[in-house]
This record gives structure tokens, sequence and C-alpha cells, in this order.
């Protein structure tokens, strides 16, 4: 069973939980919830009616820690210590697991030392084993450990809970990127089209010359020794003629490329442009 399929099914049964219990009674859910070592969501459990009733209550602590859990770290845990619950063991894990996967959403090279300061880990071997044995394993990160540079590169994390406010931001995100895949698109499908039009012509052009060049076998076969140097001449011409039309073709498909692709596109242009031209021999 995946982790996301797992944490749905997580998800109903608490929600279906916290539904049913009032006051002090969410005590054990919450707790239960923020030690399930596969659940890693919990708005949905934040938004039940019962318990946001606990707001300005005795028991408001509970749903200071469900918040801790759906959009805090362990360094909020630490400043507010005095005003929550004591964390069990299997919470405290939770709360640095969230923690990686918050630090990772905005940066892809986590150093070891941020992550030993925000996870109160006292050297690079317990953080590893950290990283690999509670974050990878678990399935909600993964990456690459890189004990030259000391660090962590993060090459995929889980999505934690959204935070009050963030969601203008990502719908930003999301438009921005929308908008760039269109204007990407009307230029692939430009390129697209100015390929299909040259492969025409250059077909039609292959195709008069090939004529030509029949027509010149058919009168080679016609006229007597004297007139096959003119019939060679001929042929010569046609033979020019097409070699200067696919240079010409070439220098416009190059021309084209300089508008589409990146800069190094017209380096490489450039290198194949200062390499020696091969020697030419007059011919007999």
């Amino acid at each position: 069973m995946d982790i996301e399929q797992r944490q749905a099914e997580l998800i109903d049964h608490f929600v279906k939980q916290a539904s049913t219990q009032k006051g002090s009674a969410l005590g054990p859910v919450v707790v239960e919830a923020t030690s399930q070592p596969s659940l890693f969501a919990f708005s949905e459990i934040l938004a039940v009616p019962n318990v946001a009733e606990l707001e300005g209550t005795e028991n408001s602590a509970y749903l200071d820690v469900l918040r801790l859990f759906a959009h805090g770290i362990w360094s909020d845990y630490k400043s507010n210590a005095g005003h929550l619950p004591r964390l069990v063991p299997d919470q405290v894990l939770k709360l640095k697991q969230l923690t990686v996967l918050t630090l990772a959403e905005t940066n892809k090279v986590l150093p070891y030392d941020q992550l030993m300061q925000e996870l109160d880990v006292s050297n690079v071997r317990e953080l590893e084993d950290f990283l690999i044995n509670e974050c990878m394993y678990a399935g909600i990160v993964r990456g690459k450990l890189d004990q030259l540079r000391r660090c962590f590169e993060v090459q995929f994390a889980a999505g934690r809970d959204l935070r009050p406010g963030q969601l203008g931001s990502m719908i930003q995100t999301l438009s921005n990127w929308l908008s760039t895949s269109d204007n990407l698109l009307v230029s692939i499908q430009e390129k697209i089209k100015w390929a299909d039009t040259m492969n025409e012509s250059d077909k039609k052009h292959r195709k008069d010359v090939e004529d030509r060049v029949e027509e010149v076998k058919k009168s080679l076969s016609h006229k007597n020794h004297s007139n096959t140097e003119i019939c060679w001449s001929m042929c010569l011409t046609y033979i020019v003629a097409e070699v200067t039309h696919c240079k010409q073709a070439d220098v416009d498909f190059r021309g084209h490329e300089e508008i589409y692709s990146e800069p190094g596109g017209v380096m490489d242009y450039e290198e194949d442009r200062s390499r020696p031209k091969r020697r030419r021999h007059p011919m007999s």
C-alpha cells in the first residue's frame, strides 16, 4: 500500500474519531494522530467542528498541538514548550520528520550544520542515520547524502498541510507556470511549421535538380563525343547550383535556430565556422 493511500485511510479514521468526541476526550485522539508513523497531514482533523470548538477553552492546548503538527517545526515547539503538553517520543520523532519536510520545501540543498541545529542532533552520524532511517525509508523524502560537502541534496519531498495565506502564493506560482508553458508551446508550434515548410521546399528543389540531370543524361545518349564536354559542363553547373542551395538552406536553418535556441547553440555554430576548410583540388 502506498503512502498516499495509507494516509487517506488514517485521516478518515481520525476524522471519524474526532467527530464523536468533545472537550478533554479529544486529547487522546490528538496524541494518537500526531504519533501515528504513517500520518503527516492534519488539516482535515483540524477542520472537524468538535476540534475547532476547543479554541479558548481549558482544553485549547490540544488544538495548539494539532496546529503545531500541521504547520510548525521542532523549533516552534521548543519556543512554546511551556504552553504545550509534553510530547511523547513518537510525537518528537514525527515533529522532527515534519521539520525536514518544511526545510526541503524551499531549499534543495540542506547543509548538515543547519539540519543538526534545527533537529537538535549532536553529530553527523546521528543526522545521517535519522535522514536515512526515519525520512528516506519512511518515503517522505528522497535525496543524496554528500559527506564531502556536508549536505543533503533533496530530490523529492512530500507536501505538508498548507499554512494560512499560502494558498494565494501557490495559485500565483501555478498561473505563472501555465503562462510560461503556453508561450513555449507557441514557440514549438512555430518551429515545427517552419521546419515543415523548409522540408517541402527542399524536396521540390531536389526533384527539379533530379529532373534536369535526367535530361542531361538523355542528351548524352544522343550526342556525339564532341559535345560530351558541353554536357558535362552542364552537369557541373547543376551540381554547383545544388551545393549552393544546400549551403544557403543550412545558413537559413542555423539563423532560425538562433531565434529559438539557447545561446549555447550559437556558440556551436561559431565553433563550426572556425574549423579549417578542406583544400579543394581542381577537376581535370
